[in-house]
């Protein structure tokens, strides 16, 4: 027990924040309650995003009731791609995604062969509230599937990458690439294998990689090289993350985006209890940045100025990245 209580003690040493630290003095503390449906459920955000002019992924319907499931054919319509996904899911539950058609029926990215009636049966497990948080009934989306960047091709396993940026009050303070693998069955969650990358704030170049709680320089499919990656278009999606805060109101959340190949930066979701290995993937504690954030905006209010999102931008880079911009 006294070890466990001094290696606690190293880790806070180095500003590594644990789960009760981030519930109680960021979650609970910059989040009202009130506004968790907007970043809860993803058909409120993509709405919130559209009306903002934020891009997101399209979306092609909603269904909300089993009578509604008769629709599905008239919302697919003759697309041989596209995604399923529950509305309140959590953690990458109950999402299909769809890659091309065999004949009458469908291929997912996996290469399952699926019928129409099996995926209607999918969409009404949605409905019943099975992926949902706290299994509430919950709606079915059916949305534009993601073509990844070609620069992924070589460190990842079919599935999409997507891009994690933790910003508190409109700065962002952590980011990370999340890249599928075949643990995880093409799917972007670590819990499930996927792999977790560092990014440096200030230049967009991917850092080491965790994977199963590993650290990794390699991808365990594809054997190329994880880190040194330059991210296109990084200042495009550390504006994106940023300007979510004036989207949702919430202070402190995870942002979660996607570099498609004819769309560039999209964003995917808002996470309003982010988790914590994106310090790990950064071998870098979230608590030295958050209270350094916290200290920048009280000067900012002692001379009761604030700043825009590409200036919140400038100063995180400014204060995290491994090479400071020019």
């Amino acid at each position: 027990m006294f070890g466990l209580i001094k290696t606690w003690k190293a880790l806070e040493a180095r500003g590594i924040m644990g789960i009760n630290r981030r519930n109680a003095d960021y979650v609970l503390k910059y989040n009202k309650r009130h506004l968790y449906p907007i970043v809860d459920d993803k058909i409120i955000t993509k709405e919130r995003a559209l009306a903002a002019g934020i891009h997101v992924p399209e979306m092609y319907g909603i269904i909300e009731t089993e009578k509604q499931i008769d629709k599905l054919h008239e919302i697919i319509g003759g697309r041989s791609d596209f995604v399923i996904k529950p509305a309140q899911g959590a953690g990458g539950d109950g999402i299909l995604v769809i890659a091309d058609r065999f004949e009458d029926r469908y291929r997912t990215v996996s290469g399952k062969i699926m019928s129409h009636e099996e995926i209607e049966h999918q969409v009404s497990s949605i409905l019943t509230g099975l992926y949902s948080l706290g299994g509430h009934r919950d709606r079915a989306l059916i949305e534009y599937r993601v073509t990844p960047d070609q620069i992924f091709k070589s460190i990842s396993y079919e599935g999409v990458p997507d891009i994690r940026i933790i910003v508190l009050m409109g700065y962002p303070v952590m980011a990370m690439l999340r890249l599928p693998t075949r643990q995880s069955g093409g799917k972007a969650n670590l819990h499930q294998g996927a792999i977790g990358v560092g990014v440096d704030l200030a230049t967009g170049v991917t850092l080491r990689g965790t994977w199963l709680n590993n650290i990794i320089s390699k991808h365990p499919d594809t054997t190329n090289a994880v880190d040194g990656v330059q991210l296109p278009n990084w200042d495009g999606f550390m504006k994106l993350a940023a300007g979510c805060y004036e989207l949702c109101g919430l202070g402190y959340i995870g942002v979660d985006m996607v570099l498609d190949q004819d769309k560039g930066p999209l964003i995917l979701e808002l996470n309003a209890r982010p988790g914590l290995n994106i310090q790990i993937a950064n071998d870098c504690g979230l608590t030295q940045r958050t209270h350094a954030i916290e200290a920048h905006i009280e000067a900012l209010a002692k001379d009761g100025v604030t700043e825009d999102a590409e200036q919140r931008v400038k100063v995180s880079q400014g204060l995290f990245g491994h090479v400071h911009p020019g």
